[in-house]
């Protein structure tokens, strides 16, 4: 990179005659001496590519969200025929607003309500409960034995009399909390989906579902019934929702980029043919994505934003050079290609550090950050074509408006003399060189790091707030959930552990005690609102059958007597085990699923399971198997995601020193660029634990992505300062050489990219809104730290002892040398 960067200033070639066009590399002359072709194949590219991205879908798949590797999904996904209701589930509550739940008319709703939720394809009808429901059943003992019934009466018309019958049988059923509200005013539909349509076989469409929600079931909603709806599809299906107006802040995002690079250039046309570029590289992607199968789903749609701010900001050092060029009176033509010359194998190490940044997402086992991975690597790959290839070859029958041209150069003299405010920034900059004000610069930056480092302590690993945190508080979504979390005991975060016996296994003695010493276990922690489990179910059933007395609430150790309430037990509620009797599931339902409560559950149930599982090959074999539920799936996110946060490190700091070490033939130069970097990934863990946020799914690749990009400032200064130094330059005048040949570039792309992604602050969905200030942040942040922690770092490890002598007494550096 540095030896393109300063081989002797090419000769000024006013006349395309004059110039040599079999001069130049293999590469060079094949895109340059074939400009129309080049052209030509770009045109056709996008325009087939282009029609491949307008039919790209828009979805997402609860499976690809969970780290299907985790021997938690494995155990959920090996019985998930046995857990019915256990996984992906909506919940829809009916309120009446003027009355309670026996309000006839209201009933009537919610029968239609029922209904409609029943006919919308991806349901699970066989395991949908309501009071409308007939797997919804009541129980009591009479003088006869056991009997029972759906809570909803068969021939229910509104009357008196049939309310009246409704209102005992739900006092029988123990449903209140449960499926009908504490205060009576509203009541529960559970409804469990299949992972595919059975209709097409295809995927869930989470988009098409919720809209059915909101167009058949939210079009209940009156001044008298309130609709409330929650549950991963909606949470989906709101995001997908949200992304129609994502793709205004696109929009926002390239008017401001747009003006960054106009200032820069103050050319029209050339700001205009950089803007292009940048969104033809967003439309390759978008197309290559359709053809390789993918789909944009709320995680991936970031991926268009990041490629349009990197193709654009990378694609302004090509005008830099250009616009010296042109400057001085070179024609456009060769411009182009002296540009084309200096500016290729710097820029395929700065693309090869972006797709590094993003390719060691792939390491993460959890599918939809693989598919960031991969999507965002062809996306930066894409610009190698649309960056090095068609840029130059566009700018080389553009060109640049030689006003321009004149005034940048203009920009360039001034700032080398110091007589513009960059100029003067230079100046204060190269002093950091000296040692006075590379120890002070040094020791605020250790400072601050060492001050970020004990507040990151604070990060959590998960969910840091109820409800979903992928959407604004005030959100619709949001709203609902703490409507049904203050009116229901049992809240929609359950944990599920399975009770994993061998056939008939789970109705003997041993076992159901063992799952119930667990329940209790677990009740006892305050974040637990209740528990359902099989052992439960025949305590209760065994003190009913005994005229209700409390003597006999308990597991018996007659297994007639067990027998018996099992049987009672599995009609009135068939899910409490599967038909075999070998899987059973303890449903723990949390107050919330931050990462707190969540870690503490799976640490209680897991040291349970250890000390009670039996060994393989034990006559009664018990074995406690983890996790289940939306609250059991999330922990196991949580783990995965604090397993792949070490290697993560690893994988990037590993791959980004060993292209800084192929790029500056140094350790220590490498050490040089990688401190910054580190610095920054402290300081945005500090800033995500000020701000609220917990490390999770969305969040773990900012930190890939600022190290991947933010090396590429490093790559830019470091690689001139030390051709300079090479050379025989002293580090104060090589580094303000870095700074006049590429400073304003640095400058310009830290400040691009962070234009294009700090308006997602603004984004209905949360997550894409921490990401936006994450992003912004180590942008700015790895730009500032490149250009005042390089100088410093450097004196320390770059600068030969006798030179950092010499430095202490040496005049400033006079401004003719520059």
């Amino acid at each position: 990179m540095a030896a393109h960067s300063e081989q002797p200033r090419m000769p000024v070639v006013r006349d395309v005659k004059d110039f040599d066009r079999g001069s130049g590399n293999l590469l060079e002359r094949i895109i340059f001496n074939n400009r129309l072709l080049v052209l030509l194949v770009c045109l056709l590219a996008t325009v087939f590519l282009g029609y491949s991205a307008t039919r790209i879908d828009i979805n997402a798949n609860f499976e690809r969200m969970i780290p299907l590797d985790s021997p938690y999904i494995q155990n959920y996904l090996k019985y998930k025929k046995d857990l019915p209701g256990l996984g992906n589930t909506v919940r829809i509550v009916v309120e009446n607003r003027t009355g309670d739940v026996y309000d006839p008319a209201y009933l009537e709703v919610m029968r239609k309500v029922n209904d409609d939720l029943y006919m919308i394809d991806g349901v699970d009808r066989s395991w949908m409960k309501s009071i409308w429901m007939p797997i919804v059943r009541w129980r009591e003992v009479t003088e006869d034995g056991i009997t029972g019934g759906p809570v909803m009466p068969p021939q229910f018309d509104g009357s008196a009399a049939e309310v009246a019958k409704l209102r005992d049988n739900v006092a029988k059923a123990g449903i209140v909390g449960r499926l009908v509200a504490l205060d009576m005013k509203s009541s529960m539909i559970v409804v469990p989906l299949l992972d595919s349509d059975p209709k097409t076989g295809q995927p869930l469409d989470y988009g098409a579902f919720s809209r059915q929600l909101e167009d058949k079931i939210r079009s209940y909603e009156s001044a008298k019934v309130g609709i409330h709806i929650v549950g991963f599809a909606k949470i989906v299906g709101d995001l997908i929702e949200g992304l129609k107006s994502v793709m205004l802040f696109f929009a926002v995002s390239v008017a401001v980029a747009t003006v960054f690079v106009y200032l820069y250039t103050r050319c029209v046309r050339s700001t205009a043919l950089l803007v292009s570029a940048a969104v033809i590289g967003v439309i390759w992607l978008l197309g290559l994505m359709q053809l390789l199968g993918y789909e944009l789903d709320p995680y991936s749609i970031l991926v268009p934003f990041l490629i349009f701010a990197i193709g654009l900001s990378h694609g302004a050092q090509k005008m830099n050079g250009i616009i010296q060029d042109i400057g001085r009176g070179t024609h456009k033509y060769v411009a182009a290609r002296y540009t084309f010359r200096r500016l290729f194998v710097a820029g395929v190490t700065a693309l090869l550090a972006n797709i590094v940044g993003f390719a060691v997402l792939v390491i993460i086992d959890i599918p939809v950050i693989r598919d960031l991975a991969v999507t965002t690597s062809i996306g930066v790959s894409v610009l190698v074509f649309t960056k090095l290839f068609l840029i130059p070859v566009a700018l080389s029958y553009t060109g640049i408006g030689a006003r321009a041209a004149q005034r940048a150069l203009e920009a360039d003299r001034e700032m080398a003399q110091g007589q513009s405010l960059l100029g003067r920034v230079w100046e204060r900059l190269d002093a950091l060189t000296g040692r006075g004000w590379a120890i002070g610069v040094t020791a605020a930056a250790l400072l601050v790091t060492v001050a970020s480092a004990i507040v990151m302590q604070g990060l959590r690993i998960g969910d840091l707030d109820a409800g979903a945190p992928e959407l604004r508080p005030d959100s619709r979504y949001n709203r609902d959930n703490a409507y049904i979390t203050r009116n229901y005991g049992l809240s929609s975060d359950q944990f599920v552990v399975i009770m994993k016996t061998g056939d008939e296994g789970c109705r003997l003695y041993p076992a159901l005690t063992r799952m119930d010493g667990l329940a209790q276990l677990l009740r006892a922690d305050p974040a637990v609102q209740a528990t359902t489990s099989l052992a439960e179910t025949v305590r209760f059933t065994t003190a009913a059958m005994s005229e209700g007395s409390g003597k006999w609430m308990t597991i018996s150790r007659n297994q007639s007597i067990t027998d018996g309430a099992m049987s009672a037990a599995a009609i009135a509620t068939p899910d409490i085990t599967n038909q075999s009797c070998s899987v059973s599931p303890l449903v723990v339902y949390l107050r919330d699923h931050k990462a707190d409560t969540v870690a503490r559950i799976l640490k209680t149930s897991s040291d349970y399971a250890r000390v009670n599982n039996t060994p393989a090959g034990a006559k009664e074999p018990v074995e406690f198997l983890l996790a289940a539920g939306s609250a059991g799936i999330e922990a196991a996110t949580n783990i995965e995601v604090g397993k792949s946060i070490v290697m993560m490190y690893l994988a990037v700091y590993g791959s980004t020193a060993l292209l800084c070490l192929v790029t500056f033939r140094s350790v220590r130069a490498t050490i040089v660029a990688l401190i910054p970097l580190v610095i920054t990934t402290i300081l945005c863990k500090a800033l995500m634990v000020w701000l609220g946020i917990g490390l999770k799914v969305a969040t773990l690749p900012v930190i890939a992505v600022g190290v991947g990009v933010g090396v590429d400032y490093a790559l830019y200064l470091l690689s001139v300062q030390l051709a300079c130094q090479r050379r025989g330059d002293s580090l104060r005048a090589a580094y303000r050489r870095s700074l006049d040949f590429t400073g304003k570039v640095v400058a310009l792309v830290g400040m691009t990219m962070a234009a294009g992604v700090v308006t997602w602050a603004w984004s209905p969905i949360k997550f894409q809104a921490d990401m936006g200030i994450l992003l912004t942040f180590m942008f700015l942040w790895n730009m500032l730290g490149a250009l005042m922690l390089t100088p410093a770092l450097s004196y320390f490890l770059l600068n030969p002892r006798s030179a950092r002598d010499e430095a202490r007494v040496s005049p400033p550096l006079e401004k003719k040398y520059v």
